[in-house]
Protein backbone atom coordinates (compact mmCIF):
# COMPACT_ATOMS: atom_id res chain seq x y z
CA UNK A 1 0.00 0.00 0.00
CA UNK A 2 0.95 3.55 -1.14
CA UNK A 3 1.70 6.48 1.54
CA UNK A 4 -1.26 8.24 -0.98
CA UNK A 5 -3.43 4.72 -0.35
CA UNK A 6 -2.80 5.62 3.17
CA UNK A 7 -3.73 9.49 3.29
CA UNK A 8 -7.06 8.34 1.04
CA UNK A 9 -8.10 5.94 3.67
CA UNK A 10 -7.42 8.20 6.24
CA UNK A 11 -9.69 11.18 4.54
CA UNK A 12 -12.48 8.09 3.95
CA UNK A 13 -12.38 7.15 7.57
CA UNK A 14 -12.14 11.01 8.70
CA UNK A 15 -15.44 11.41 6.79
CA UNK A 16 -16.82 7.89 7.78
CA UNK A 17 -16.49 9.08 11.63
CA UNK A 18 -19.00 12.24 10.65
CA UNK A 19 -21.77 10.21 9.57
CA UNK A 20 -21.10 7.66 12.30
CA UNK A 21 -21.56 10.47 14.44
CA UNK A 22 -24.86 11.90 12.89
CA UNK A 23 -26.37 8.39 12.99
CA UNK A 24 -25.65 7.70 16.57
CA UNK A 25 -26.78 11.31 17.89
CA UNK A 26 -30.14 11.02 15.58
CA UNK A 27 -30.52 7.34 17.75
CA UNK A 28 -29.06 8.40 21.03
CA UNK A 29 -31.51 11.79 21.17
CA UNK A 30 -34.19 9.63 20.02
CA UNK A 31 -33.73 7.47 23.49
CA UNK A 32 -35.64 7.72 26.68
CA UNK A 33 -32.73 9.60 28.21
CA UNK A 34 -33.42 12.57 26.79
CA UNK A 35 -37.38 12.87 26.93
CA UNK A 36 -38.05 14.56 29.93
CA UNK A 37 -36.78 18.37 30.80
CA UNK A 38 -35.84 18.92 34.71
CA UNK A 39 -35.48 22.07 36.64
CA UNK A 40 -32.68 23.85 37.39
CA UNK A 41 -32.21 23.12 41.27
CA UNK A 42 -29.21 24.77 43.22
CA UNK A 43 -27.70 21.52 45.37
CA UNK A 44 -25.15 22.91 48.56
CA UNK A 45 -21.86 21.34 48.22
CA UNK A 46 -19.68 22.67 51.25
CA UNK A 47 -18.94 26.50 52.51
CA UNK A 48 -20.33 28.70 49.67
CA UNK A 49 -20.33 26.08 46.97
CA UNK A 50 -23.48 25.07 45.51
CA UNK A 51 -23.68 23.68 41.99
CA UNK A 52 -26.78 22.47 39.52
CA UNK A 53 -26.64 18.94 37.77
CA UNK A 54 -27.53 18.27 34.08
CA UNK A 55 -29.34 14.59 32.71
CA UNK A 56 -27.50 11.97 31.77
CA UNK A 57 -27.87 12.61 28.08
CA UNK A 58 -27.49 14.19 24.98
CA UNK A 59 -28.64 17.73 23.94
CA UNK A 60 -32.43 18.22 22.35
CA UNK A 61 -35.17 20.47 22.29
CA UNK A 62 -36.66 18.09 24.91
CA UNK A 63 -34.44 18.68 27.91
CA UNK A 64 -33.26 22.37 26.39
CA UNK A 65 -29.62 21.05 26.44
CA UNK A 66 -29.84 20.97 29.92
CA UNK A 67 -26.92 18.14 29.71
CA UNK A 68 -24.04 19.33 31.17
CA UNK A 69 -23.36 20.82 35.68
CA UNK A 70 -22.86 24.06 36.51
CA UNK A 71 -21.15 25.53 39.49
CA UNK A 72 -21.42 28.68 41.93
CA UNK A 73 -19.58 30.05 44.83
CA UNK A 74 -21.18 32.72 47.04
CA UNK A 75 -18.57 34.85 48.86
CA UNK A 76 -18.79 37.99 50.80
CA UNK A 77 -18.14 40.04 47.71
CA UNK A 78 -20.32 38.71 45.30
CA UNK A 79 -20.83 35.32 43.13
CA UNK A 80 -18.63 33.19 40.91
CA UNK A 81 -20.12 31.08 38.58
CA UNK A 82 -18.88 28.60 37.30
CA UNK A 83 -20.21 27.49 33.52
CA UNK A 84 -23.30 28.28 32.47
CA UNK A 85 -25.10 25.87 31.20
CA UNK A 86 -26.34 24.88 27.74
CA UNK A 87 -29.02 27.31 26.49
CA UNK A 88 -29.88 31.34 27.68
CA UNK A 89 -33.13 30.01 29.55
CA UNK A 90 -31.25 27.37 31.20
CA UNK A 91 -28.94 30.14 32.67
CA UNK A 92 -31.76 32.40 33.42
CA UNK A 93 -32.92 29.71 35.79
CA UNK A 94 -29.64 29.14 36.98
CA UNK A 95 -29.56 33.14 38.57
CA UNK A 96 -33.02 32.32 40.04
CA UNK A 97 -31.28 29.25 41.78
CA UNK A 98 -28.52 31.57 42.88
CA UNK A 99 -31.26 34.28 43.58
CA UNK A 100 -32.62 31.86 46.00
CA UNK A 101 -29.26 31.81 47.78
CA UNK A 102 -27.96 35.19 48.06
CA UNK A 103 -29.29 38.74 46.52
CA UNK A 104 -25.53 39.39 46.11
CA UNK A 105 -24.48 40.19 42.39
CA UNK A 106 -22.68 37.88 40.37
CA UNK A 107 -19.59 39.16 39.37
CA UNK A 108 -17.83 36.40 37.52
CA UNK A 109 -17.77 33.67 35.42
CA UNK A 110 -15.09 30.81 34.96
CA UNK A 111 -15.63 28.93 31.36
CA UNK A 112 -14.11 25.29 32.21
CA UNK A 113 -13.82 25.06 28.24
CA UNK A 114 -15.81 26.36 24.76
CA UNK A 115 -18.05 23.31 24.65
CA UNK A 116 -21.96 24.06 23.55
CA UNK A 117 -23.29 23.04 26.83
CA UNK A 118 -21.32 24.70 29.10
CA UNK A 119 -21.28 28.06 26.94
CA UNK A 120 -24.81 29.10 25.32
CA UNK A 121 -26.32 30.78 28.62
CA UNK A 122 -23.30 33.32 28.71
CA UNK A 123 -24.64 35.50 27.53
CA UNK A 124 -27.65 35.84 30.39
CA UNK A 125 -24.88 36.89 33.06
CA UNK A 126 -22.55 39.22 30.46
CA UNK A 127 -25.61 41.42 29.97
CA UNK A 128 -26.08 41.82 33.74
CA UNK A 129 -22.13 43.00 34.00
CA UNK A 130 -20.18 39.97 34.78
CA UNK A 131 -17.15 39.60 33.99
CA UNK A 132 -15.90 36.39 31.64
CA UNK A 133 -12.59 34.51 32.39
CA UNK A 134 -11.64 31.48 30.45
CA UNK A 135 -8.00 30.06 29.00
CA UNK A 136 -6.67 31.60 25.72
CA UNK A 137 -6.76 28.38 24.17
CA UNK A 138 -10.60 28.91 23.73
CA UNK A 139 -10.34 31.39 21.27
CA UNK A 140 -9.26 29.19 18.28
CA UNK A 141 -12.56 27.49 18.86
CA UNK A 142 -15.02 30.73 19.45
CA UNK A 143 -13.58 32.18 16.18
CA UNK A 144 -13.50 29.19 14.17
CA UNK A 145 -15.96 27.88 11.55
CA UNK A 146 -17.08 24.68 13.78
CA UNK A 147 -18.09 26.91 16.25
CA UNK A 148 -20.32 28.88 13.83
CA UNK A 149 -21.73 25.86 12.11
CA UNK A 150 -22.53 24.36 15.32
CA UNK A 151 -24.68 27.42 16.81
CA UNK A 152 -26.50 27.49 13.27
CA UNK A 153 -27.43 23.78 13.66
CA UNK A 154 -28.06 23.75 17.81
CA UNK A 155 -30.84 26.43 16.11
CA UNK A 156 -32.64 24.00 14.58
CA UNK A 157 -31.97 20.87 16.58
CA UNK A 158 -32.50 22.61 20.06
CA UNK A 159 -35.16 25.58 19.00
CA UNK A 160 -36.75 27.11 20.87
CA UNK A 161 -33.78 27.37 23.51
CA UNK A 162 -31.52 28.22 21.00
CA UNK A 163 -32.63 30.75 18.33
CA UNK A 164 -31.38 33.67 16.21
CA UNK A 165 -30.78 35.63 19.95
CA UNK A 166 -28.28 33.39 21.09
CA UNK A 167 -24.88 34.27 20.73
CA UNK A 168 -21.64 33.21 21.34
CA UNK A 169 -19.76 35.22 24.27
CA UNK A 170 -15.76 35.37 24.44
CA UNK A 171 -13.91 36.33 27.18
CA UNK A 172 -13.40 39.64 28.74
CA UNK A 173 -10.41 37.92 30.59
CA UNK A 174 -8.19 35.41 28.64
CA UNK A 175 -6.18 33.32 31.05
CA UNK A 176 -2.30 32.25 29.58
CA UNK A 177 -1.07 30.79 32.79
CA UNK A 178 -2.38 29.29 36.17
CA UNK A 179 -4.50 32.12 38.33
CA UNK A 180 -5.35 32.81 41.88
CA UNK A 181 -8.74 34.94 41.99
CA UNK A 182 -9.43 36.65 45.58
CA UNK A 183 -13.01 37.47 45.61
CA UNK A 184 -14.71 38.48 49.07
CA UNK A 185 -13.83 36.04 51.67
CA UNK A 186 -12.84 32.66 49.34
CA UNK A 187 -9.95 32.11 47.45
CA UNK A 188 -9.90 30.81 43.63
CA UNK A 189 -7.38 29.00 42.15
CA UNK A 190 -7.57 28.63 38.38
CA UNK A 191 -5.19 25.74 37.04
CA UNK A 192 -4.94 25.11 33.23
CA UNK A 193 -5.50 21.29 33.18
CA UNK A 194 -5.32 21.01 29.08
CA UNK A 195 -4.86 19.97 26.72
CA UNK A 196 -6.91 16.91 27.69
CA UNK A 197 -10.71 17.25 26.68
CA UNK A 198 -10.13 20.62 25.27
CA UNK A 199 -7.26 22.79 24.66
CA UNK A 200 -8.52 25.30 27.05
CA UNK A 201 -9.78 23.20 30.04
CA UNK A 202 -9.63 24.62 32.97
CA UNK A 203 -10.37 23.37 36.76
CA UNK A 204 -11.50 25.33 39.71
CA UNK A 205 -10.58 24.92 43.48
CA UNK A 206 -12.24 27.10 46.15
CA UNK A 207 -9.89 26.75 49.09
CA UNK A 208 -11.98 27.95 51.81
CA UNK A 209 -15.01 25.66 50.68
CA UNK A 210 -12.30 22.83 49.52
CA UNK A 211 -14.05 21.71 46.37
CA UNK A 212 -12.94 21.13 43.16
CA UNK A 213 -14.83 22.24 39.96
CA UNK A 214 -12.93 19.91 36.91
CA UNK A 215 -15.01 20.84 34.19
CA UNK A 216 -15.50 18.01 32.15
CA UNK A 217 -11.96 16.64 32.89
CA UNK A 218 -14.31 14.39 35.06
CA UNK A 219 -17.74 12.49 34.02
CA UNK A 220 -19.18 10.54 36.80
CA UNK A 221 -20.76 7.91 36.35
CA UNK A 222 -21.21 7.64 32.65
CA UNK A 223 -18.82 7.20 29.30
CA UNK A 224 -17.63 10.55 28.91
CA UNK A 225 -17.61 11.92 25.30
CA UNK A 226 -14.05 12.04 24.01
CA UNK A 227 -14.25 14.05 20.37
CA UNK A 228 -11.42 15.08 19.08
CA UNK A 229 -9.22 15.30 22.55
CA UNK A 230 -5.88 14.55 23.08
CA UNK A 231 -6.59 11.30 25.38
CA UNK A 232 -3.14 10.83 26.00
CA UNK A 233 -3.02 14.63 28.17
CA UNK A 234 -6.01 13.76 29.42
CA UNK A 235 -5.19 10.65 31.33
CA UNK A 236 -1.92 12.64 32.39
CA UNK A 237 -4.47 15.19 33.67
CA UNK A 238 -6.58 13.22 35.32
CA UNK A 239 -3.36 11.13 37.15
CA UNK A 240 -2.36 14.87 38.58
CA UNK A 241 -5.86 15.38 39.86
CA UNK A 242 -5.59 11.64 41.61
CA UNK A 243 -2.46 13.10 43.14
CA UNK A 244 -3.97 16.04 44.83
CA UNK A 245 -6.68 13.72 46.51
CA UNK A 246 -9.50 16.55 46.52
CA UNK A 247 -11.82 15.41 49.17
CA UNK A 248 -15.04 16.84 46.83
CA UNK A 249 -15.15 17.03 43.06
CA UNK A 250 -17.88 18.76 41.21
CA UNK A 251 -17.84 17.05 37.54
CA UNK A 252 -18.85 18.50 34.07
CA UNK A 253 -21.54 15.99 33.81
CA UNK A 254 -23.44 13.80 36.78
CA UNK A 255 -23.67 14.04 40.42
CA UNK A 256 -21.73 15.23 43.23
CA UNK A 257 -18.18 13.30 44.51
CA UNK A 258 -18.02 13.16 47.63
CA UNK A 259 -15.23 9.90 47.17
CA UNK A 260 -13.57 10.94 44.15
CA UNK A 261 -10.84 8.34 43.61
CA UNK A 262 -13.33 6.03 42.09
CA UNK A 263 -14.33 8.68 39.79
CA UNK A 264 -11.00 10.06 39.05
CA UNK A 265 -10.03 6.59 38.50
CA UNK A 266 -13.18 5.47 36.12
CA UNK A 267 -12.66 8.16 33.15
CA UNK A 268 -9.03 7.53 33.52
CA UNK A 269 -9.24 3.49 33.02
CA UNK A 270 -11.62 4.04 30.48
CA UNK A 271 -9.54 6.20 28.49
CA UNK A 272 -6.70 4.24 28.69
CA UNK A 273 -8.55 0.89 27.76
CA UNK A 274 -9.59 2.33 24.67
CA UNK A 275 -5.95 3.72 23.69
CA UNK A 276 -4.58 0.42 24.35
CA UNK A 277 -7.49 -1.79 22.29
CA UNK A 278 -7.98 0.76 19.48
CA UNK A 279 -3.88 1.11 19.38
CA UNK A 280 -2.92 -2.37 19.28
CA UNK A 281 -5.96 -2.97 16.57
CA UNK A 282 -4.59 0.35 14.65
CA UNK A 283 -0.60 -1.15 14.89
CA UNK A 284 -1.93 -5.07 13.47
CA UNK A 285 -3.43 -3.13 10.59
CA UNK A 286 -6.80 -4.57 11.45
CA UNK A 287 -10.06 -3.42 10.31
CA UNK A 288 -12.23 -1.10 13.19
CA UNK A 289 -15.39 -2.95 12.83
CA UNK A 290 -13.50 -6.75 13.61
CA UNK A 291 -11.62 -4.83 16.29
CA UNK A 292 -14.43 -2.93 18.16
CA UNK A 293 -16.42 -6.53 17.51
CA UNK A 294 -13.80 -8.26 19.52
CA UNK A 295 -13.13 -6.37 22.24
CA UNK A 296 -14.16 -7.15 25.41
CA UNK A 297 -15.87 -3.90 26.88
CA UNK A 298 -17.74 -5.67 29.70
CA UNK A 299 -16.30 -3.22 32.56
CA UNK A 300 -17.97 0.29 30.94
CA UNK A 301 -21.13 -1.53 28.62
CA UNK A 302 -23.63 -0.87 31.56
CA UNK A 303 -22.67 2.74 32.13
CA UNK A 304 -25.06 5.58 31.24
CA UNK A 305 -24.40 6.56 27.52
CA UNK A 306 -22.16 3.69 26.77
CA UNK A 307 -24.83 2.70 23.17
CA UNK A 308 -24.75 6.52 22.24
CA UNK A 309 -21.00 7.05 23.12
CA UNK A 310 -18.78 4.20 22.79
CA UNK A 311 -18.41 3.77 19.57
CA UNK A 312 -17.87 6.81 18.55
CA UNK A 313 -14.88 7.29 21.44
CA UNK A 314 -13.70 3.96 20.08
CA UNK A 315 -13.53 4.53 16.27
CA UNK A 316 -11.95 8.13 16.80
CA UNK A 317 -9.37 6.60 18.86
CA UNK A 318 -8.75 4.21 16.53
CA UNK A 319 -7.69 6.60 14.39
CA UNK A 320 -5.72 8.96 16.38
CA UNK A 321 -3.66 5.99 17.06
CA UNK A 322 -3.22 5.08 13.27
CA UNK A 323 -2.51 8.05 13.03
CA UNK A 324 0.16 8.12 16.02
CA UNK A 325 1.43 4.88 14.90
CA UNK A 326 2.93 6.23 11.41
Amino acid sequence: MTPLTLRRGCRKRWAHLGLMIAAVLAVALASPLASAAQPVQAQHVAGGAWFVQGEAALGSAANRNFISNAGFIVTTAGVVVIDALGSPALATELLAAIRQVTPLPVRYVIVTHYHADHIYGLQVFKDLGATVIAHREGRAYLNSDTAQRRLVASREELAPWIDEHTRLVPADRWLDADTVLEVGDERLVIRHAGPAHTPEDLVVYAEHAKVLFAGDLVFRGRIPFVGLADSQAWIAALSGLIALAPSVIVPGHGALSTQPLPDLVLTRDYLQFLRRSMGEAAERMEPFDEAYARTDWSAFDRLPLFRAANRINAYNTYLLMEQQGK
